[in-house]
């Protein structure tokens, strides 16, 4: 069973298949999209003469910079489930970002050296472009380089509970860190998840929180006892407040018999013994054997 922090950290979104496959038929139909502006780039002096020679050479890489990015975050989202699946949540995290990072400075350098151009030409091609490098593309590079200082200095790991306090979020904000993204850093709060710029994270207080000790139990139902048995009886019988609903999984079957695994997580830390207890009892009636297992 998946331990409560990685559930609530939304890591299950990232390994969805809805999720994996979206992100592989966008990946399909960018390839057509990076195939046609070569092709305006390849007949550019047919189609609008030398004289827009250089327009069309800064038009080509910006369009293939911003192809880049989706292609970074398609190519991240794919990789996902092989990260999580072999990797630490920690690690993988990391993983994801630094795929995405080496993917987006890859098109980066690709699309300068398709289109020939130098950054001395993209910053003297105009006033038009250096007023979008300027304005937009500022915060866009403080994100950017702010992830790539958390992902270094880790002062939090995917699947961390942490609150951050101060700066520009007017307030606090506690959550499980999900992910860290190219421009924001994610976090979860039961189902929802918040966005918030690296750049934001990067300046303010980040403390760490303890994430309770869990129940963990495995349980012999007697003949007859469903998991939603099991499941109905801790959501009506539990009082001591929980971090989220309390789980309860298919473990195996044995002949008539089967075997669940129930996990829950007190609110606070102290509350563990009470809970155990409450647990033991709702799930005495229907248990022909149980065993604690971590």
């Amino acid at each position: 069973m998946r331990s409560p922090s990685r559930l609530e950290a939304g890591i299950a979104r990232q390994l969805s298949r809805e999720a994996v496959k979206r992100a592989r038929i966008q990946l399909l139909v960018l390839a057509p999209a990076v195939a046609a502006v070569l092709l305006v780039y390849h007949y550019r002096i047919e189609l609008v003469g030398r004289q827009w020679d250089t327009v069309v050479r800064v038009i080509t890489a910006i369009a293939l910079v911003a192809l880049g990015w989706q292609v970074a975050r398609d190519v991240g989202r794919s990789f996902g489930p092989v990260l999580f699946r072999h990797l630490e949540a920690a690690t993988a995290g990391t993983a994801g970002f630094l795929i995405r990072l080496g993917t987006m400075v890859t098109a980066v350098v690709l699309a300068l050296r398709i289109a020939q151009l130098d950054p001395q030409t993209v910053a003297l091609s105009g006033a038009f472009t250096a007023v979008v490098f300027g304005l937009a593309a500022q915060q866009t590079l403080g994100n950017l380089i702010a992830g790539t200082v958390l992902v270094s200095a880790r002062p939090f790991q995917v699947g961390d509970r942490v609150r951050m306090q101060g700066g520009g979020l007017a307030g606090s904000v506690e959550g499980v860190v999900s992910s860290f993204g190219l421009l924001y850093t994610i976090l979860a709060q039961r189902t929802d998840l918040i966005m918030i710029p690296n750049s934001v994270v990067l300046n303010v207080a980040v403390a760490p929180l303890r994430e309770p000790a869990g129940i963990d139990l495995r349980a012999r139902l007697k003949p007859g006892a469903t998991p939603a048995d099991i499941q109905r009886r801790l959501e009506q019988s539990l009082q001591t407040p929980l971090r989220g609903s309390p789980n309860v999984t298919l473990e195996e079957l044995d002949g008539d018999e089967v075997v669940v695994r129930i996990g829950a997580t007190p609110a606070r830390s102290s509350d563990g013994p009470e809970l155990a207890g409450e647990v033991l009892d709702a799930i005495s009636p229907l248990a022909a054997r149980s065993t604690a297992s971590s």
